[in-house]
């Protein structure tokens, strides 16, 4: 562990840090090799597993045998998520995930320090640590570096450089090049996680959406379908009325088509001019099958303030087709939801599907007075007092969303 006058001295090298202002000229790598590496910490955030490029290349430039990012560090709850460069032991791996990051000498460092593992504990007491011998001896592994990166969001992230038992120590040049790309990790790691917390938002409401059937088709300023939400993708494909036609969309019928086509145009237009909510026009679509027709909602999406790039979405069409049947409820979260028996929510989900009082008793094999029973039940339960209240109230519930 580290000692006192250790951790003093960090936290001192750590202040002329903070102040620390290199000429050109004091740079620990040339100009062409730093640009290559900040341009890969950037370009990171859209690889998977982030970095692996930028990790790689600080490990050639190191001259390292693995450099490793603990994106989220293991603890006794969880393994973590490490990103490893190198020749990579995944037994190894594993051995650090469930236990040897319990005696890693390296937690707890001054954000943005970098240190070695003989700096940090002596280089004696480093050799005979439980760490080194148990750990990193047997894998050839014989000098270690290590920073840890605190974000201002309190994310914490560390960085591990190794090199073999037959290598030269780190320098101070090594050092220092960590030392420099350390504030740019930092914002990038930030950057990921803003990214990775609007991703998970995405991924929910699309989610919910696909549930409620409601068919989403975003559209680009050049008029091309950028994405379609699954529900949008089964409408189109039964290809039913309305369906995809060349990078947009058509409408089986040619006067409907020319309609569809005026709106999205329009939606389009005015995403550049509106700055409030996107102004919505609506229409239906008749079906070749004689099936109830397709519902149409298109409405323009407004540059944002700073919106630069017309690859953005500049229009959405919404889809509903009717005729669709929502899925099925859980009778679990019915009753959860309600405080209903098994027995009452299952004539509660058959209700809500628009069977009759006795398609439901026949379907749950009971009779019809014993349904009539159950129901008013459920009308006491839920405060409702007619069949109709009760099957909108359930539809407009979030038992669609489980």
């Amino acid at each position: 562990m580290q000692t006192l006058a250790s951790a003093q001295a960090f936290q001192a090298r750590r202040s002329s840090f903070d102040s620390l202002e290199l000429d050109d000229g004091e740079y620990p790598i040339g100009q062409a090799q730093l640009d290559r590496l900040l341009g890969a910490i950037y370009d990171g955030l859209n690889e998977s597993p982030p970095w692996q490029g930028a990790l790689e290349m600080l490990r050639e430039t190191l001259n390292a045998a693995h450099v490793t990012l603990m994106l989220r560090p293991p603890s006794q709850e969880s393994t973590g998520v490490m990103i490893n460069t190198g020749v990579v032991d995944d037994s190894a791996t594993e051995s650090y995930e469930q236990r040897f990051f319990a005696v890693d000498p390296f937690v707890g460092l001054p954000p943005g320090e970098v240190v070695s593992a003989d700096e940090l504990m002596g280089k004696d007491q480093w050799r005979k640590s439980t760490m080194y011998q148990e750990y990193l001896k047997p894998l050839d592994i014989g000098y270690l570096l290590g920073a840890d990166i605190t974000t201002k969001d309190g994310i914490e992230c560390r960085l591990r450089v190794t090199r073999a038992q037959d290598q030269q120590g780190f320098s101070e040049n090594d050092k220092m090049i960590c030392r420099v790309l350390l504030p740019h990790m930092e914002r990038a790691i930030r950057l990921h996680a803003r990214l990775d917390t609007l991703e998970c938002e995405r991924q929910l409401y699309s989610g919910a959406v696909n549930r409620l059937l409601l068919g989403i088709a975003y559209f680009n300023h050049e008029g091309s379908i950028v994405h379609l939400n699954d529900e949008a993708q089964r409408i189109l494909a039964d290809r039913d009325g309305v369906s995809r036609s060349g990078k947009g969309l058509a409408a089986s019928s040619r006067s409907e088509n020319q309609e569809l086509q005026r709106l999205i145009t329009e939606s389009i237009s005015g995403s550049v001019t509106e700055t409030g909510p996107g102004l919505a026009e609506a229409m239906s679509v008749t079906r070749p099958s004689g099936r109830s027709q397709i519902g149409i909602v298109v409405r323009s999406i407004p540059f944002g303030e700073f919106s630069e790039s017309k690859h953005r979405p500049a229009a959405v069409v919404y889809l509903r087709d009717p005729d669709t049947s929502p899925a099925q409820p859980s009778q679990e979260v019915v009753r959860r939801v309600f405080g209903l028996t098994r027995m009452e929510a299952n004539l509660a989900i058959l209700l809500a599907e628009g069977n009759t009082l006795d398609e439901a008793a026949e379907k749950l094999n009971v009779r019809r007075n014993t349904a009539r029973t159950h129901l008013r039940s459920i009308f006491g339960k839920t405060g409702v007092t007619r069949q109709t209240m009760l099957v909108r109230m359930l539809l407009n519930s979030v038992v669609s969303l489980a």
